[in-house]
């Protein structure tokens, strides 16, 4: 069984960085992407920032783009989010997801850290 493991959040002032970070855990495992995703107090998880893990592409969604940076060592299933600029609308709950082979989607879920971003 593969487990997904986040931690990295907090609470911080705009302007402030948080970096976060996933590393799963157990049987290995091959992957199409590994993703982070947020979700806000009633509103719809929303993906963040993605990473291919055949070529490293990367995807950011328009509201992080510039500010956000998706990224993983090597030969270790690790993914990163480095959040710089932080602004209050980043305020949310973050999951690290995995997208394996074979899969149709995300199938694999972290349990979440919380980013709170007030001054």
């Amino acid at each position: 069984q593969v487990q997904l493991t986040e931690s990295g959040g907090g609470s911080v002032q705009p302007g402030a960085s948080l970096r976060l970070s996933c590393e799963a855990f157990g049987r290995p495992v091959s992957l199409v992407a590994m993703g982070w995703f947020r979700q806000a107090p009633g509103k719809d998880r929303e993906l963040v920032a993605s990473l291919r893990w055949a070529n490293g592409d990367t995807y950011y969604a328009d509201s992080v783009k510039g500010r956000f940076t998706i990224s993983r060592p090597r030969a270790k299933t690790t993914v990163y989010l480095q959040m710089d600029s932080l602004k209050p609308e980043d305020t949310a709950t973050y999951y690290c997801a995995a997208h394996r082979i074979g899969a149709n989607a995300y199938d694999k879920w972290g349990q979440g850290t919380q980013v709170t971003v007030s001054s």
